[in-house]
Protein backbone atom coordinates (compact mmCIF):
# COMPACT_ATOMS: atom_id res chain seq x y z
CA UNK A 1 0.00 0.00 0.00
CA UNK A 2 1.20 3.30 -0.98
CA UNK A 3 2.14 5.38 2.29
CA UNK A 4 -0.80 8.11 3.05
CA UNK A 5 0.00 11.88 1.90
CA UNK A 6 1.73 14.01 4.36
CA UNK A 7 -0.65 15.97 6.75
CA UNK A 8 0.42 19.67 7.08
CA UNK A 9 2.11 20.78 10.70
CA UNK A 10 -0.19 22.68 12.62
CA UNK A 11 2.28 25.51 12.68
CA UNK A 12 2.13 25.90 9.17
CA UNK A 13 -1.38 26.12 9.07
CA UNK A 14 -1.20 29.04 11.45
CA UNK A 15 1.08 30.73 9.67
CA UNK A 16 -0.50 30.43 6.69
CA UNK A 17 -3.68 31.96 7.61
CA UNK A 18 -1.27 34.96 9.12
CA UNK A 19 -0.02 35.76 6.17
CA UNK A 20 -3.16 35.86 4.60
CA UNK A 21 -3.87 38.51 7.89
CA UNK A 22 -1.25 40.35 6.65
CA UNK A 23 -2.55 41.18 3.20
CA UNK A 24 -5.03 43.35 4.89
CA UNK A 25 -4.70 47.05 6.38
CA UNK A 26 -3.36 47.20 10.27
CA UNK A 27 -5.93 48.98 12.23
CA UNK A 28 -3.24 51.71 12.97
CA UNK A 29 -3.30 52.23 8.52
CA UNK A 30 -6.85 52.98 8.79
CA UNK A 31 -6.56 55.31 11.73
CA UNK A 32 -4.10 57.19 9.90
CA UNK A 33 -5.75 57.54 6.43
CA UNK A 34 -9.37 58.42 8.21
CA UNK A 35 -7.45 61.25 10.38
CA UNK A 36 -5.62 62.70 7.14
CA UNK A 37 -8.62 62.78 5.26
CA UNK A 38 -10.43 64.18 8.90
CA UNK A 39 -7.99 66.78 8.66
CA UNK A 40 -8.03 68.04 5.04
CA UNK A 41 -11.75 68.43 5.32
CA UNK A 42 -11.45 70.46 8.42
CA UNK A 43 -8.66 72.96 7.01
CA UNK A 44 -11.56 73.32 3.79
CA UNK A 45 -14.20 73.78 6.13
CA UNK A 46 -12.24 76.40 8.09
CA UNK A 47 -10.90 77.98 5.18
CA UNK A 48 -14.01 78.20 4.05
CA UNK A 49 -15.49 79.58 7.14
CA UNK A 50 -12.42 82.69 7.10
CA UNK A 51 -12.59 83.15 3.44
CA UNK A 52 -13.49 87.30 3.81
CA UNK A 53 -10.42 87.77 6.27
CA UNK A 54 -7.98 85.11 3.80
CA UNK A 55 -9.47 87.23 0.92
CA UNK A 56 -8.75 90.58 2.73
CA UNK A 57 -5.24 89.53 3.65
CA UNK A 58 -4.58 88.43 -0.20
CA UNK A 59 -5.94 92.09 -1.19
CA UNK A 60 -3.80 93.71 1.09
CA UNK A 61 -0.84 91.70 0.29
CA UNK A 62 -1.17 92.59 -3.27
CA UNK A 63 -1.68 96.46 -2.70
CA UNK A 64 1.56 96.35 -0.72
CA UNK A 65 3.62 94.51 -2.96
CA UNK A 66 2.09 97.21 -5.33
CA UNK A 67 3.05 100.04 -3.48
CA UNK A 68 6.18 98.84 -1.99
CA UNK A 69 7.96 100.58 -5.25
CA UNK A 70 7.32 104.20 -4.84
CA UNK A 71 7.59 103.73 -0.63
CA UNK A 72 11.17 102.48 -2.00
CA UNK A 73 11.54 105.28 -3.76
CA UNK A 74 10.99 107.94 -1.80
CA UNK A 75 12.75 106.39 1.58
CA UNK A 76 15.89 106.98 -0.29
CA UNK A 77 15.41 110.71 -0.02
CA UNK A 78 13.41 110.44 3.15
CA UNK A 79 12.26 108.46 6.44
CA UNK A 80 10.39 105.31 5.77
CA UNK A 81 7.37 106.10 7.80
CA UNK A 82 7.12 109.57 6.58
CA UNK A 83 7.22 107.51 2.34
CA UNK A 84 4.32 105.49 3.78
CA UNK A 85 2.26 107.83 4.87
CA UNK A 86 2.56 110.03 1.79
CA UNK A 87 2.02 106.91 -0.94
CA UNK A 88 -1.17 106.30 1.13
CA UNK A 89 -2.73 109.30 1.59
CA UNK A 90 -2.09 109.75 -2.39
CA UNK A 91 -3.69 106.68 -2.73
CA UNK A 92 -6.74 107.65 0.07
CA UNK A 93 -7.22 111.18 -1.48
CA UNK A 94 -7.24 110.53 -5.10
CA UNK A 95 -10.70 108.79 -5.12
CA UNK A 96 -12.23 111.02 -2.26
CA UNK A 97 -11.25 113.86 -4.86
CA UNK A 98 -12.94 111.79 -7.94
CA UNK A 99 -15.66 111.37 -5.95
CA UNK A 100 -16.07 115.05 -4.81
CA UNK A 101 -15.60 116.20 -8.37
CA UNK A 102 -18.37 113.29 -10.40
CA UNK A 103 -21.02 112.40 -8.11
CA UNK A 104 -22.84 116.18 -7.12
CA UNK A 105 -23.14 117.03 -10.97
CA UNK A 106 -24.02 113.79 -11.83
CA UNK A 107 -27.12 113.76 -8.54
CA UNK A 108 -28.07 116.93 -10.29
CA UNK A 109 -28.43 115.92 -13.58
CA UNK A 110 -30.36 113.37 -12.38
CA UNK A 111 -33.06 115.03 -10.85
CA UNK A 112 -33.20 116.71 -13.86
CA UNK A 113 -33.70 114.41 -16.06
CA UNK A 114 -36.03 112.57 -13.82
CA UNK A 115 -38.37 116.32 -13.38
CA UNK A 116 -38.09 116.08 -17.55
CA UNK A 117 -39.08 112.59 -18.59
CA UNK A 118 -42.63 113.80 -19.04
CA UNK A 119 -41.35 115.89 -21.62
CA UNK A 120 -39.40 113.35 -23.13
CA UNK A 121 -42.06 111.45 -23.57
CA UNK A 122 -44.29 113.80 -25.07
CA UNK A 123 -41.35 114.63 -27.75
CA UNK A 124 -41.29 111.19 -27.84
CA UNK A 125 -45.01 110.96 -28.81
CA UNK A 126 -45.19 113.48 -31.72
CA UNK A 127 -41.84 111.63 -33.12
CA UNK A 128 -44.03 108.33 -33.64
CA UNK A 129 -47.41 110.46 -34.53
CA UNK A 130 -44.83 111.72 -37.40
CA UNK A 131 -43.80 108.31 -38.85
CA UNK A 132 -45.98 106.49 -40.09
CA UNK A 133 -44.74 102.85 -39.60
CA UNK A 134 -43.87 103.79 -36.19
CA UNK A 135 -47.36 105.03 -35.69
CA UNK A 136 -49.36 101.85 -36.72
CA UNK A 137 -46.98 99.47 -34.59
CA UNK A 138 -47.63 101.79 -31.41
CA UNK A 139 -51.11 101.31 -32.16
CA UNK A 140 -50.92 97.40 -32.19
CA UNK A 141 -48.53 97.97 -28.91
CA UNK A 142 -49.24 100.81 -26.94
CA UNK A 143 -45.85 102.01 -26.40
CA UNK A 144 -45.98 105.21 -26.31
CA UNK A 145 -48.72 105.07 -23.52
CA UNK A 146 -46.82 102.99 -21.55
CA UNK A 147 -43.43 105.26 -21.53
CA UNK A 148 -45.95 108.09 -20.87
CA UNK A 149 -46.97 106.74 -17.77
CA UNK A 150 -43.39 105.64 -16.42
CA UNK A 151 -42.60 109.08 -17.15
CA UNK A 152 -45.59 110.84 -14.96
CA UNK A 153 -45.11 108.61 -12.34
CA UNK A 154 -41.52 108.72 -12.55
CA UNK A 155 -41.29 111.90 -10.17
CA UNK A 156 -43.61 110.65 -7.87
CA UNK A 157 -41.87 107.09 -7.36
CA UNK A 158 -38.37 109.06 -5.95
CA UNK A 159 -39.64 107.95 -2.27
CA UNK A 160 -39.82 104.60 -2.90
CA UNK A 161 -36.33 104.57 -4.09
CA UNK A 162 -35.32 105.30 -0.47
CA UNK A 163 -34.99 101.52 0.27
CA UNK A 164 -33.24 101.07 -2.27
CA UNK A 165 -30.86 104.02 -1.79
CA UNK A 166 -30.41 102.13 2.03
CA UNK A 167 -30.04 99.08 1.20
CA UNK A 168 -27.39 100.59 -0.77
CA UNK A 169 -25.86 102.77 2.05
CA UNK A 170 -25.82 99.43 4.08
CA UNK A 171 -23.34 97.60 1.13
CA UNK A 172 -21.47 101.07 1.08
CA UNK A 173 -20.76 100.99 4.78
CA UNK A 174 -19.86 97.74 4.43
CA UNK A 175 -17.33 97.99 1.53
CA UNK A 176 -15.63 101.37 3.20
CA UNK A 177 -15.00 98.87 6.86
CA UNK A 178 -13.38 96.02 4.41
CA UNK A 179 -11.46 99.33 2.18
CA UNK A 180 -10.27 100.54 5.66
CA UNK A 181 -8.87 97.06 6.96
CA UNK A 182 -7.08 95.96 4.04
CA UNK A 183 -5.56 99.41 3.68
CA UNK A 184 -4.25 99.35 7.29
CA UNK A 185 -3.22 95.84 6.94
CA UNK A 186 -1.27 97.02 3.72
CA UNK A 187 0.50 99.43 5.50
CA UNK A 188 1.93 97.06 8.09
CA UNK A 189 3.07 94.65 5.74
CA UNK A 190 4.48 97.16 3.51
CA UNK A 191 6.29 98.38 6.94
CA UNK A 192 7.68 95.39 8.32
CA UNK A 193 6.19 92.65 5.91
CA UNK A 194 10.05 92.15 4.38
CA UNK A 195 11.68 91.77 7.73
CA UNK A 196 9.32 89.14 8.30
CA UNK A 197 9.36 87.22 5.23
CA UNK A 198 13.41 87.46 5.47
CA UNK A 199 13.17 85.85 9.11
CA UNK A 200 11.05 83.09 7.89
CA UNK A 201 13.15 82.11 5.17
CA UNK A 202 16.19 81.94 7.14
CA UNK A 203 14.52 79.32 9.21
CA UNK A 204 15.29 77.27 6.08
CA UNK A 205 19.16 77.49 6.58
CA UNK A 206 21.73 79.29 4.62
CA UNK A 207 22.08 77.02 2.26
CA UNK A 208 18.75 77.63 0.33
CA UNK A 209 18.22 81.16 2.16
CA UNK A 210 19.62 82.80 -0.51
CA UNK A 211 17.81 81.17 -3.49
CA UNK A 212 14.42 81.59 -2.03
CA UNK A 213 15.27 85.63 -1.46
CA UNK A 214 16.13 85.79 -4.94
CA UNK A 215 12.73 84.02 -6.29
CA UNK A 216 10.33 85.79 -3.65
CA UNK A 217 12.49 89.18 -4.88
CA UNK A 218 11.32 88.23 -9.01
CA UNK A 219 8.13 87.08 -7.66
CA UNK A 220 8.10 91.15 -6.20
CA UNK A 221 9.19 92.56 -9.37
CA UNK A 222 6.72 90.59 -11.22
CA UNK A 223 3.62 92.01 -9.38
CA UNK A 224 5.09 95.26 -8.96
CA UNK A 225 5.22 94.91 -13.51
CA UNK A 226 2.04 93.71 -13.37
CA UNK A 227 0.89 96.70 -11.75
CA UNK A 228 2.69 99.24 -14.34
CA UNK A 229 1.24 97.32 -17.07
CA UNK A 230 -2.30 97.69 -15.68
CA UNK A 231 -2.03 101.62 -15.07
CA UNK A 232 -0.72 101.84 -18.97
CA UNK A 233 -3.82 100.00 -19.62
CA UNK A 234 -5.89 101.91 -17.20
CA UNK A 235 -4.27 105.00 -19.30
CA UNK A 236 -4.71 103.89 -22.72
CA UNK A 237 -8.73 103.73 -21.66
CA UNK A 238 -8.87 106.80 -20.10
CA UNK A 239 -7.12 108.68 -22.91
CA UNK A 240 -9.55 107.29 -25.31
CA UNK A 241 -12.84 107.60 -23.46
CA UNK A 242 -11.76 111.05 -23.12
CA UNK A 243 -11.30 111.76 -27.10
CA UNK A 244 -14.49 110.19 -27.85
CA UNK A 245 -16.89 112.22 -24.71
CA UNK A 246 -14.69 115.60 -26.13
CA UNK A 247 -15.94 114.48 -29.50
CA UNK A 248 -19.65 113.47 -28.34
CA UNK A 249 -19.59 116.91 -26.60
CA UNK A 250 -20.13 115.43 -22.99
CA UNK A 251 -19.96 117.19 -19.73
CA UNK A 252 -16.95 116.84 -17.38
CA UNK A 253 -15.12 114.36 -20.13
CA UNK A 254 -11.96 114.58 -17.97
CA UNK A 255 -13.55 113.59 -14.82
CA UNK A 256 -15.34 110.84 -16.80
CA UNK A 257 -12.01 109.53 -18.58
CA UNK A 258 -10.54 109.30 -15.17
CA UNK A 259 -13.18 106.86 -13.57
CA UNK A 260 -13.22 104.99 -16.75
CA UNK A 261 -9.50 104.60 -15.90
CA UNK A 262 -9.73 103.66 -12.33
CA UNK A 263 -12.49 100.48 -12.84
CA UNK A 264 -10.50 99.96 -16.02
CA UNK A 265 -7.85 98.42 -12.98
CA UNK A 266 -10.70 95.97 -12.42
CA UNK A 267 -10.59 92.92 -14.91
CA UNK A 268 -13.15 91.47 -16.96
CA UNK A 269 -15.96 93.71 -15.25
CA UNK A 270 -14.16 97.00 -14.80
CA UNK A 271 -14.52 98.17 -18.33
CA UNK A 272 -18.52 97.13 -18.18
CA UNK A 273 -19.15 99.22 -15.14
CA UNK A 274 -17.70 102.05 -16.23
CA UNK A 275 -19.04 102.05 -20.15
CA UNK A 276 -22.89 101.54 -17.99
CA UNK A 277 -21.97 104.65 -16.23
CA UNK A 278 -20.73 107.03 -18.59
CA UNK A 279 -23.48 106.02 -20.54
CA UNK A 280 -26.07 107.20 -18.40
CA UNK A 281 -24.13 110.58 -18.74
CA UNK A 282 -24.79 110.49 -22.12
CA UNK A 283 -28.33 110.27 -21.36
CA UNK A 284 -28.16 114.19 -20.37
CA UNK A 285 -25.74 114.67 -23.17
CA UNK A 286 -27.26 114.17 -26.39
CA UNK A 287 -29.47 111.66 -26.74
CA UNK A 288 -29.80 108.90 -28.38
CA UNK A 289 -26.53 109.82 -30.56
CA UNK A 290 -23.96 109.74 -27.76
CA UNK A 291 -25.59 107.40 -26.10
CA UNK A 292 -25.42 105.24 -29.39
CA UNK A 293 -21.95 105.79 -30.51
CA UNK A 294 -20.74 105.52 -26.72
CA UNK A 295 -22.41 101.87 -26.82
CA UNK A 296 -20.80 100.62 -29.70
CA UNK A 297 -17.40 102.16 -28.54
CA UNK A 298 -17.62 100.53 -25.15
CA UNK A 299 -18.47 97.28 -26.58
CA UNK A 300 -15.68 97.25 -29.33
CA UNK A 301 -12.92 98.83 -27.14
CA UNK A 302 -13.83 96.09 -24.05
CA UNK A 303 -13.31 93.04 -26.37
CA UNK A 304 -10.09 95.17 -28.05
CA UNK A 305 -8.70 95.03 -24.52
CA UNK A 306 -9.52 92.25 -23.03
CA UNK A 307 -7.93 90.16 -26.34
CA UNK A 308 -5.07 92.32 -27.54
CA UNK A 309 -4.45 95.32 -25.06
CA UNK A 310 -4.15 93.22 -22.12
CA UNK A 311 -2.38 90.57 -22.92
CA UNK A 312 0.02 92.06 -25.40
CA UNK A 313 1.19 94.31 -22.15
CA UNK A 314 0.99 91.72 -19.23
CA UNK A 315 3.33 89.93 -21.77
CA UNK A 316 6.09 92.07 -21.76
CA UNK A 317 5.44 92.93 -17.62
CA UNK A 318 5.45 89.70 -16.25
CA UNK A 319 6.95 87.60 -19.14
CA UNK A 320 3.78 85.63 -19.26
CA UNK A 321 2.64 84.16 -22.79
CA UNK A 322 -0.55 86.01 -23.99
CA UNK A 323 -2.54 82.33 -24.01
CA UNK A 324 -1.43 82.06 -20.53
CA UNK A 325 -2.45 85.89 -19.34
CA UNK A 326 -5.84 85.45 -21.25
CA UNK A 327 -6.61 81.56 -19.67
CA UNK A 328 -5.58 82.75 -16.10
CA UNK A 329 -7.69 85.81 -15.91
CA UNK A 330 -10.82 83.94 -17.36
CA UNK A 331 -10.34 80.98 -14.87
CA UNK A 332 -9.63 82.87 -11.46
CA UNK A 333 -12.86 85.01 -12.46
CA UNK A 334 -14.64 81.71 -12.78
CA UNK A 335 -13.13 80.36 -9.07
CA UNK A 336 -13.01 83.47 -7.26
CA UNK A 337 -14.70 86.17 -9.22
CA UNK A 338 -13.47 89.75 -9.25
CA UNK A 339 -10.42 88.99 -6.55
CA UNK A 340 -9.71 85.55 -8.56
CA UNK A 341 -9.85 88.01 -11.69
CA UNK A 342 -7.74 90.71 -10.01
CA UNK A 343 -5.09 88.09 -8.58
CA UNK A 344 -4.69 85.84 -11.68
CA UNK A 345 -1.72 87.33 -13.61
CA UNK A 346 0.46 87.37 -10.82
CA UNK A 347 -0.74 84.39 -9.25
CA UNK A 348 0.10 82.64 -12.77
CA UNK A 349 3.54 84.77 -12.74
CA UNK A 350 4.29 83.52 -9.16
CA UNK A 351 3.84 79.76 -10.19
CA UNK A 352 6.06 80.44 -13.47
CA UNK A 353 8.64 82.16 -11.40
CA UNK A 354 8.40 79.40 -8.46
CA UNK A 355 8.80 76.71 -11.22
CA UNK A 356 11.39 78.04 -13.26
CA UNK A 357 13.50 78.60 -10.00
CA UNK A 358 13.03 75.26 -9.03
CA UNK A 359 14.36 73.79 -12.15
CA UNK A 360 17.10 75.51 -12.13
CA UNK A 361 18.01 74.69 -8.28
CA UNK A 362 17.59 70.77 -9.36
CA UNK A 363 19.52 71.58 -12.01
CA UNK A 364 22.96 72.93 -10.12
CA UNK A 365 22.23 70.17 -8.00
CA UNK A 366 22.27 67.80 -10.79
CA UNK A 367 25.52 69.22 -12.37
CA UNK A 368 27.27 69.43 -8.59
CA UNK A 369 26.63 65.67 -8.09
CA UNK A 370 27.69 64.53 -11.43
CA UNK A 371 31.03 66.69 -11.34
CA UNK A 372 31.87 65.39 -8.01
CA UNK A 373 31.41 61.50 -8.66
CA UNK A 374 33.71 58.77 -9.80
CA UNK A 375 31.82 56.99 -12.26
CA UNK A 376 31.93 52.81 -10.93
CA UNK A 377 33.48 50.99 -13.87
CA UNK A 378 36.28 53.12 -14.05
CA UNK A 379 37.03 52.68 -10.40
CA UNK A 380 36.82 49.01 -10.81
CA UNK A 381 38.79 48.45 -13.35
CA UNK A 382 41.82 50.78 -11.98
CA UNK A 383 41.49 53.29 -14.62
CA UNK A 384 41.70 56.78 -13.70
CA UNK A 385 38.88 58.91 -12.80
CA UNK A 386 37.99 61.37 -15.78
CA UNK A 387 38.48 65.00 -14.64
CA UNK A 388 35.66 66.95 -13.17
CA UNK A 389 34.62 69.80 -15.72
CA UNK A 390 35.63 73.14 -14.94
Amino acid sequence: MPPPPPQPDAAVVLLGERGDDRMLPSTRSVLRVVLIVLAVVGVLLLIRMLWVPIAWIILATFLAIALSGPVNILARRMRRGLAITIVYLTVLLVPIGLAGLIVPPLVRQGVDFVEKLPQYSNDLQDYVHKNKKLNKLNNDLGLTDRVNKLANDAPNRVGAAAGVLRDLGSGLVSSIFAGFTIFVLSIFMVARGRSWMDAAIDLRGTEHADKVKAAVDRIAAAVGNYVGGAIVQATIAAISSFVILTILGVPFAGALAVLVGILDLIPLIGATVAGVGVGLVTLFADFPTATIVWAIFTLAYQQFENYVIQPQIQKRAVELEPFIVLVSVLFGGALFGVIGALLAIPVAATIQISIQEWWRYRLAAQAELLGGAVPVTAAADGEDAPPAPA
